[in-house]
């Protein structure tokens, strides 16, 4: 046999050997270092000095590591992420000092002001490793992350501090919610991802709220959308709605970043990128397979995760959000009412009453006695209300409509009803649903025979027809007022309800001290 030629096996043996030798020599002989950042924190860091000369294998692991964690920022470049954090710039009270956050009490490692620290990958990594070994959720360090920690660490360092401020509001509304439905609670970081807690955050694609709901699946989990009325702006009811969302698909996909995934980029196209990757169910498997948008996602939601758990040790601190913390209160309206009567009535700022009840996009809170709402105000202001309340109903504006149109809309609203059709669904089926009739859903939706396609939208009106409208019924425009005569069963709610009223509007136009009738009893219930 030739003594120059070695077979493959023994190749490779001496290939590996080599490897392991320069492997050993890099891991055991001392390198020079740069001064820690601070030698007294636990886990200091010491910048190591680049090696020049590298074994082969270990250049192309080199490029191939700084080729991954290029493609991260590029993704991140792209990333809806960005938009969403960068949005924080333009929530007023932030500096507005009505409490106090102590951050030099959370300064544990003494740092300077405005001093950076930044730490190497094992010093991530070894982190990371700690915070999922309190979580089942499979956290996890690598070159997807790094730009993202990058973001909230270093270039972005200002925001991250009014993200942390914003925690004190929302995390403990998330953190109770997550433990009723018994689910893993670093899912509150979810929430920054989506929306940088910006309570009113909104994307080009028309998701909304802390949660970024879409339309669709936020009717799916019964959050109300209509002409007045935006649901998905609501804390509570929308972080409940994310809560089922999410354990939904956590009982589809049992694992929780194709969960993250499909809340992204919906399940369909997790479904897609599972049989393109060849029907593994692993989220780093399908990545590759991804939208650029959710390529980026969980990658954020770790890099998130880690910032906020170790802030302090990156000299990060949260800026105080003022009002939002804890400046406000809640009272419940009970008649139709205005921005405007609220301005001109308790001399709060329109800024203040827009910005704390994104809810209601048309600056009206289509109230009554049966559909109560929720209003928030700055706490003197909450007091004022409780005091004024009926004087604030009867107050008429001079900027706004005159009440009575308000409470049109309202009626309107509160009737109106958009279903959109599913596959198996037939007219029939859609009729006894809502409680109507199939030849009211033909003449509703202009439809000339039985026939319907998925996905088409159907109005539907649940008191059995529409708000009559200028030229359709004698009644509106007439100065006559409209009786009904009570029947079994009636109560002035469901008279009001059938007649598009509100009950205040029922006893004052027929002098009622209380909200019993009887039956033949007739009432007056047009103006």
């Amino acid at each position: 046999m030739n003594p120059f030629i070695v077979d493959n096996m023994n190749f490779n043996n001496l290939k590996y050997s080599i490897l392991a030798f320069f492997l050993f020599v890099i891991l055991t002989v001392p390198a020079q270092v740069a001064k820690p950042v601070h030698p007294s924190e636990p886990d200091s860091v010491y910048v190591v000095d680049t090696i020049e000369i590298l074994p082969d294998s270990l250049e192309l692991y080199e490029e191939q590591r700084q080729a991954d964690f290029q493609e991260a920022r590029d993704v991140l470049g792209e990333s809806e992420v960005m938009k969403m954090f960068e949005a924080l710039e333009g929530i007023p009270y932030f500096g507005e000092d009505h409490l106090e956050i102590d951050a030099k009490a959370m300064n544990v490692y003494g740092y300077d002001y405005g001093e950076i620290p930044v730490f190497e990958d094992s010093i991530y990594a070894q982190r990371i490793d700690q915070l999922a070994s309190q979580t089942t959720i499979p956290l996890v360090y690598n070159a997807h992350v790094k730009p993202f920690i990058e973001l909230y660490a270093v270039r972005r360092r200002s925001l991250m501090g009014r993200m942390l401020g914003l925690s004190y509001v929302y995390f403990p509304l998330f953190e109770e919610l997550l433990d009723k439905y018994n689910m893993p609670v670093e899912l509150k970081y979810l929430a920054v991802v989506e929306s940088a807690l910006n309570p009113v955050a909104g994307s080009w694609a028309g998701a909304k709220g802390l949660w970024q709901f879409m339309y669709g699946t936020g009717r799916q989990y019964g959050l109300q959308t209509n002409s007045l009325v935006d649901e998905r702006f609501d804390p509570l009811k929308e972080t409940e709605a994310a809560c089922q969302f999410m354990l939904d698909l956590y009982n589809r996909y049992k694992d929780w970043f194709l969960v993250l995934a499909a809340y992204n980029s919906g399940p369909g196209t997790v479904n897609k990128a599972i049989v393109r990757a060849g029907g593994v169910m692993d989220y780093w498997a399908i990545w590759p397979y991804l939208p650029r948008e959710t390529q980026g996602y969980v990658p954020a939601f770790i890099a998130v995760n880690y910032v906020m758990s170790y802030a302090s040790a990156h000299n990060l601190y949260p800026i105080d959000p003022g009002l939002l913390m804890s400046g406000t209160d809640t009272v419940t309206v009970h008649d139709a009412l205005s921005f405007d009567q609220l301005t001109e009535t308790l001399g709060v700022s329109m800024r203040d009453v827009k910005f704390f009840n994104p809810q209601y996009t048309k600056e009206i809170i289509p109230a009554n006695d049966t559909t109560p709402y929720i209003l928030r105000l700055p706490t003197q202001y909450a007091l004022q209300f409780v005091e004024k309340e009926q004087e604030i109903y009867a107050y008429k504006t001079k900027a706004s409509a005159e009440k009575e149109k308000i409470v049109e809309q309202v009626a309107k609203v509160s009737d109106r009803t958009v279903h959109t059709v599913k596959k198996g669904e037939t007219l029939s089926s859609i009729a006894g649903k809502y409680h109507v009739t199939v030849s009211n859903l033909k003449k509703w939706n202009s439809l000339r025979s039985n026939t319907l396609r998925v996905g088409q939208r159907l109005t539907i009106y649940s008191s059995g027809g529409p708000m009559a409208s200028g030229g359709n019924s004698s009644a509106v425009g007439s100065s006559a007022p409209k009786y009904y005569t009570v029947k079994a069963g009636d109560t002035l709610a469901s008279i009001a309800k059938k007649y598009h009223t509100t009950v205040s509007n029922l006893k004052k136009w027929n002098k009622l001290k209380s909200d019993k009738i009887k039956v033949k009893q007739r009432l007056r219930v047009s103006k």
